[in-house]
């Protein structure tokens, strides 16, 4: 793909050096008569370079495995950001009794009921009563915070254990959503510096490859014997 595309990276070049040594080592492995003298080296075998291209597979697995284990990781993260949100709420209503409904029914403008121990459904303003809430996700303080209704609700803001509070975002615009959000475009989104290996790569990848070829020419044409085996030997960029 990076070849039609004309967008060269890391995995072009070890494409092409895994490739190269793997085919060459398979054709001098079934047919090595094929190979004249000047392939073979010391012994009258042609050389073979299943190793190699075996390391740098087995290299570019292990990194790919631990790129797919952190993005498992951060999957995982984004799972329990999810779990801590209420899957119901308890909405007031105009008669001032309560009903349990789905977190995907509240509107903004709903007036909710919190008891002791409840998670907060939504984001939203306490208009009755004053309670202690957990908000260690969200400032790392582990006491809980305490939170009442405005001044001109003093009368009913005595009432501890149970407040109520007005919607002013839905479930979907809640800060823990928003959160849940930013982690997940984190986890798809690349880092600067891997743009830049990137820019870099279309230029490195030509370059190894012709430095590649012109060793081989160079040790073809003015290497020791067997000249074609060193040469081959030291095509060494291109893995």
């Amino acid at each position: 793909m990076s070849l039609r595309t004309r967008h060269l990276n890391m995995f072009t070049l070890i494409a092409i050096g895994v490739g190269a040594a793997f085919l060459y080592s398979l054709v001098a492995t079934l047919a090595p008569s094929i190979f004249p003298a000047t392939f073979r080296m010391h012994g009258g075998m042609v050389p073979v370079y299943y190793e190699a291209a075996g390391v740098v597979v087995t290299l570019v697995l292990l990194g790919q495995v631990l790129e797919l284990r952190a993005r498992a990781a951060t999957g995982r993260a984004i799972r329990a950001l999810m779990d801590l949100a209420p899957k119901t709420a308890r909405r007031l209503r105009s008669d001032g009794s309560e009903e349990e409904v789905s977190l995907a029914d509240v509107a903004t403008g709903d007036r909710l009921r919190v008891r002791p121990g409840d998670a907060i459904p939504v984001d939203g303003v306490v208009v009755e009563g004053r309670s202690s809430v957990d908000e260690s996700m969200l400032t790392g303080e582990p006491a809980p915070s305490s939170r009442k209704s405005m001044p001109q609700s003093r009368g009913d803001g005595e009432r501890h254990g149970q407040p109520r509070y007005g919607s002013r975002r839905g479930r979907f615009d809640t800060m823990l959503a928003r959160i849940v959000r930013m982690v997940a475009e984190a986890q798809r989104s690349r880092a600067p510096i891997q743009a830049v290996a990137d820019r870099v790569s279309g230029w490195f990848v030509p370059l190894v490859v012709l430095i590649s070829v012109a060793t081989f020419v160079v040790w073809s044409l003015v290497g020791p014997e067997p000249r074609m085996g060193h040469a081959s030997l030291m095509r060494s960029p291109c893995w």
